[in-house]
């Protein structure tokens, strides 16, 4: 990987970038890291490629003066334009021994697991983590499959790389998981959603050092 040893401990996904209000949206971005965000995911499903590219590059920008890694969900041709750290794949995505040919060694290649059997395969796939979820109910994606605590833990179980719990994490359902089955959580609407991103992200981080370390 381009980064050694990743800090999972709290991982934001970007909320749906609008040309109109870009100033905004970097703005928050910018909060959130200094507010102690370790991990950054650029998430588009509606906008143009060449419009996400130029996010990915202001992102990577952004995120470098912070030391923190850039990873770019399901898109490995703006990954590797952008020059971002890695991609996040899903079930439905690029399978992620695909991802990883295109990638090479040196980037993060994340992929999303709702079973066991899922986590297993991203293993041998050659991921380098384990996005868990959903765990909670969430806005982002009404379809999640829901992961329950058992299950969680039997992932945990199955293989040897870092998990972070997704799917509708807050500062409310943080204190429900077991920070043994976790080496940390990717959030949006817990931080992107709040109007004071600085202190949204350090209260989660606060909240995850106090429970989870």
């Amino acid at each position: 990987m381009s980064v050694p040893n990743p800090d999972y401990t709290l991982y934001l996904v970007t909320g749906p970038f609008d040309p109109k209000a870009a100033d905004l949206y970097f703005q928050k971005v910018e909060e959130a890291l200094r507010g102690g965000v370790t991990l950054l995911q650029l998430r588009e499903k509606t906008t143009s490629s060449r419009t996400m590219f130029d996010v990915a590059c202001k992102l990577k920008a952004l995120a470098d003066r912070y030391h923190v890694p850039l990873i770019i969900n399901d898109r490995v041709d703006i990954a590797l334009a952008a020059g971002a750290d890695g991609v996040h794949v899903g079930q439905e995505d690029l399978p992620a021994d695909k991802a990883r040919q295109l990638v090479g060694s040196e980037k993060i290649v994340g992929v999303s697991a709702s079973t066991v059997a899922e986590a297993i395969r991203a293993e041998k796939d050659g991921a380098d983590y384990i996005g868990a979820g959903s765990l909670f109910p969430t806005r982002s994606k009404s379809d999640a499959t829901r992961v329950s605590a058992d299950v969680l833990h039997a992932i945990r179980q199955a293989v040897g790389l870092p998990i972070v719990g997704i799917g509708g994490i807050d500062r409310s359902t943080l204190n429900q998981i077991d920070p043994n089955d976790i080496d940390g959580v990717a959030v949006i609407s817990a931080i992107w959603s709040q109007d004071d991103t600085l202190n949204a992200a350090r209260a989660l981080r606060d909240q995850w050092n106090h429970v989870g370390r």
